[in-house]
């Protein structure tokens, strides 16, 4: 008898676009969780003598649509919503210096996304039965894009802006957020 073993999905409940800072740091969980379950399924593609399955094809489509579709509507979310009032404040220059490093990082994590996501395709479409050091190496440099730009945003982005932008400020970002997505 084997023991079936799977990897975990993503869900995971979300707030409401009537808090959009609230809704910016669930995000931030969500990529946690995402890069958990990208750690998770190369480890049990590891120990898995089997190559690639059902589940490890599922964890592949779960990270891939987090990344492929989440991922960048969050990073447009700051750099509409988030990093212009951090910007404004020239006489703090490390928030400006800080602002325009996490800026950069977006873009480095478009660009390290582009070449990751490619053997996770071909490993959800079942064309992949392993990841080669090549892809491991790429999968690497996409995640550890993430560790210092989330803590920065948790600990200093996100409570620099929420402070500068009043209540109605905040509403009309969460109703163009809301917006972007299609939502009403």
């Amino acid at each position: 008898m084997t023991t079936r073993v799977s990897l975990p999905g993503m869900r995971s409940p979300g707030a409401g676009f009537d808090q959009p800072f609230e809704m910016l740091d669930a995000c931030h969980d969500r990529v946690r969780r995402s890069l958990d379950l990208l750690r998770h399924l190369r480890d049990y593609l590891r120990g898995h003598g089997h190559g690639c399955d059902d589940s490890a094809r599922q964890a592949a489509r779960d990270v891939l649509r987090y990344f492929d579709i989440a991922a960048p509507l969050h990073h447009e979310d700051e750099e509409l919503h988030v990093f212009p009032p951090l910007l404004a404040q020239e006489h703090d220059a490390p928030l400006v210096t800080l602002v325009r490093q996490l800026q950069r990082d977006h873009v480095r994590m478009a660009e390290r996304w582009a070449t990751a996501r490619g053997p996770l395709q071909a490993m959800a479409d079942g064309q992949l039965p392993a990841f080669s050091a090549e892809h491991e190496a790429a999968l690497d440099g996409f995640a550890e894009c993430y560790a210092d730009h989330l803590r920065h945003e948790d600990d200093s982005i996100y409570p620099a802006a929420r402070a500068l932008l009043d209540p109605g400020a905040q509403s009309a970002m969460g109703q163009e957020m809301a917006r972007r997505r299609g939502v009403r």
